[in-house]
């Protein structure tokens, strides 16, 4: 796994921890298909944005991991988008503590419609954040964390 960006929890953790309890938290994650030399690979897109006072602007912290592509169904990646789901529940729990009682969400760029390709992972996504997180995440179209902000972290990288 080689990281483009990674985000520093402890700077994360030092930003929240100064920011009102009325600031919103939200965690987004989205993943590309890159080839290098000849070979797929997967870049995870994970970012947390804290919304100062949930009305005052925002902090932007994104983290970009490349690990090589073993999805064998290009229509239906399952499998890359459950790591998605896998990565982005493992950041929002090394910072729960830190989040005391500020609203959080997690954002998933899965569209519940069969006609896309990442229809195929949302009843399992969902059911994954609702029990490791406790949180009811975020889809399509009202995912702007996933769909817009991670993108935008992936082309800073």
């Amino acid at each position: 796994m080689t990281k483009l960006i990674q985000i520093d929890l402890d700077e994360v953790r030092e930003y929240i921890k100064n920011t009102s309890p009325e600031s919103k938290i939200y965690f987004g994650a989205d993943s590309e298909r890159v080839q290098v030399d000849n070979v797929w690979h997967v870049d995870y897109l994970l970012c947390v944005i804290v919304h100062i006072d949930g009305n005052h602007g925002a902090k932007i912290f994104g983290h970009v991991d490349r690990e090589r592509d073993y999805d064998k169904n290009l229509d239906r990646p399952k499998l890359r988008l459950m790591t998605e789901v896998f990565k982005i529940a493992e950041l929002y729990l090394k910072l729960a503590d830190d989040l005391e009682d500020r609203e959080a969400s997690i954002h998933l760029d899965l569209n519940p419609k069969a006609i896309h390709g990442s229809s195929c992972a949302v009843s399992e996504a969902v059911g994954y954040i609702r029990g490791v997180c406790g949180l009811e995440p975020v889809i399509k179209p009202h995912s702007w964390c996933a769909s817009n902000v991670a993108d935008a972290v992936k082309r800073l990288c």
